[in-house]
């Protein structure tokens, strides 16, 4: 399925955003319920699940072999990732309904913006809707990220699952700098 991306949570929580506080001015405990932190991990597993229809729809609408081929890569990226969530959300006693997506919000309106844009057949368009999708979906992680007394139990997994989607953004904004030169 691709490079794992490995990371060590002790470098990445000082380049969370909120992480610029002073130690004493972080939470030290959790303030959410268990139905809260469920939730959350609902609300991960569908943003993973909508990444990897948006990448498997991209690769069927784009007739380049390396794109299709990269896309593809990415889509069974993100499977592992929702069985990952979904192993997360049955520790906490519960199963995963939303197994099919159901984006909140401002990342609905993104998921539209990709659909027109593989309408279009166009590469650049695609990348270009793509990238705007994982910028939206590492503000998901990061938002989980940085409250993390009350995600610690999975804050490893949602560290390196955000690290693999940093990693797709940064290889398809690297394909869009290629295509302009």
């Amino acid at each position: 399925m691709g490079d794992r991306h490995e990371i060590k949570l002790a470098e990445f929580l000082p380049h969370c955003a909120k992480q610029q506080q002073p130690m004493e001015m972080i939470k030290s405990s959790s303030l959410k319920s268990k139905a809260e932190v469920i939730n959350d991990l609902k609300n991960k597993l569908a943003v993973v699940n909508d990444g990897k229809e948006g990448y498997l729809s991209a690769s069927e609408a784009t007739e380049n072999p390396e794109l299709k081929s990269l896309f593809k890569r990415y889509s069974g990226e993100r499977i592992v990732y929702a069985a990952e969530l979904n192993e997360h959300i049955a520790l906490h006693g519960t199963d995963a309904e939303n197994v099919s997506g159901g984006i909140p919000g401002g990342l609905h309106r993104t998921w539209l913006t990709i659909k027109q844009a593989l309408s279009n057949n166009e590469d650049k368009a695609i990348l270009n809707a793509i990238t705007t999708g994982e910028r939206a979906a590492i503000e998901q992680y990061d938002a989980c990220i940085d409250n993390y007394a009350d995600h610690a139990d999975h804050l490893q997994l949602l560290a390196e699952q955000r690290a693999g989607i940093s990693a797709a953004l940064s290889d398809i904004e690297s394909r869009i700098v290629q295509q302009h030169n």
